[in-house]
């Protein structure tokens, strides 16, 4: 490290004031609840009768202190980097040779979401497995997400973000790591390994942006492909033709007017809790709640954290930098650095590997029959055996 002020790593621990919480709590009883169309379920958004138990739970049963004690068992620290501040969990493992592994969450995310993957994959030995798949972790919240904001100024989408991350890495003296994420994360790591292949030993991911059919492909396209891919194209293009019909209006305001959807998020909780909770059902592997495939204390731990410091507005932000920034609309660059994807079936886009093949340097490819977009939450087992997977394998290759 240098000794400037801005490159110092000052420790951090979660201590929010009581009053935030008694705010919160008179908040909450004093919801004004819509009217709802009759056995309409989840397709018009959160169905009325399910959002008023998970508030009763939240305001009489949740704990925020429990959870802030667990999080707070993960050593935490901030720092400035481009002018803004980065919140991390760096959790080393009892292994002195373990790989160095920073690991992004993504939208509506937090590093709540890696709850249950930090003790197997920094310490395998003590969860039944080979000490040598050890991971020393950066787990970083996103600039502008959570403990990370809000960004001050404009102009953080996710190759800047990928940039302070690099300098993060870095900063903490790790010259050789691995990435890992899914959904902004992805693309955080992604890029990470683009950017910087001489130090990213390897890329693993469970969302690779752009490896799906963006449009209907023709006959032309089909013809060059095996029965099987060409079958497995036309379902990536319906699902992506499905999703932009039934779930894409979140991300169209986020791209546009972050800062007027900030207002009611920020002044509601229980409309911050439906912009999250929605997503945890939409996709999940879930079948009638968030809960058939997540934690619901994790679930609200996570929408705490969007809640208590005030960042709806500048998470959302993430979006609008992206789809005005130079780049937009152009395919990605292409990536030397070996790359992983685990493709869970419940994932918002269906990867097609002769697509991703074309700007990365695919290695390992590993298909699951369960799980959804919040991989690390909904199947940590799963995971976590795939990413010791993937980087055992770099070892093995030198």
């Amino acid at each position: 490290m240098t000794s400037s002020d801005t490159s110092r790593v000052h420790p951090f621990r979660l201590d929010f004031p009581q009053s935030d919480l008694d705010d919160l709590h008179q908040r909450l009883d004093r919801t004004r609840w819509p009217d709802e169309l009759p056995g309409v379920g989840w397709s018009y958004g959160v169905p009325r009768d399910y959002l008023r138990e998970l508030v009763r739970y939240w305001r009489h049963v949740y704990d925020w202190r429990a959870a802030e004690a667990r999080l707070n068992a993960w050593p935490q620290f901030t720092t400035e980097i481009d002018g803004a501040r980065v919140h991390f969990a760096h959790i080393r493992s009892p292994e002195p040779d373990a790989t160095p592994l920073i690991i992004t969450h993504g939208w509506p995310g937090s590093i709540v979401e890696f709850s249950d993957v930090v003790g197997p994959l920094t310490d395998p030995r003590a969860h039944g497995g080979d000490p040598a798949d050890a991971f020393h972790l950066v787990v970083p919240s996103i600039p502008g997400f959570g403990l990370s904001g809000p960004t001050r100024e404009t102009g953080w989408e996710f190759t800047r973000v990928a940039a302070a991350f690099a300098e993060l890495m870095e900063r903490l003296g790790y010259r050789r790591y691995g990435a890992q994420g899914g959904d902004w994360g992805g693309a955080i790591s992604r890029e990470l390994g683009r950017a910087h292949p001489e130090r990213v030993i390897g890329v693993h991911l469970n969302l690779l942006p752009g490896s799906s059919a963006a449009a209907e492909p023709t006959a032309e396209e089909l013809a060059e492909l095996s029965p099987e891919e060409r079958e497995r194209t036309v379902a990536s293009w319906r699902r992506g033709r499905d999703w932009s019909r039934d779930e894409q209006g979140y991300a169209d305001v986020q791209s546009t007017r972050p800062q007027t959807l900030a207002y009611a998020l920020t002044d509601s909780p229980v409309g911050q809790l439906a912009w999250i909770a929605e997503k945890f059902k939409q996709w999940t592997d879930s079948k009638d709640r968030p809960e058939d495939a997540v934690d619901r204390d994790l679930l609200l731990t996570n929408v705490m954290l969007y809640w208590l410091t005030g960042t709806a507005g500048s998470s959302g932000r993430i979006y609008y930098e992206r789809a005005h920034a130079h780049y937009w609309g152009a395919p990605p660059e292409p990536s030397t650095a070996p790359t992983a994807l685990a493709v869970f079936p419940r994932e918002n886009f269906l990867p097609l590997r002769h697509m991703a093949e074309r700007t990365n340097n695919i290695v390992r490819w590993t298909e699951f029959d369960r799980g959804g977009h919040f991989a690390a939450m909904e199947q940590p087992d799963l995971l976590t055996a795939d990413v010791r997977a993937f980087f055992r394998e770099l070892r093995e290759a030198g």
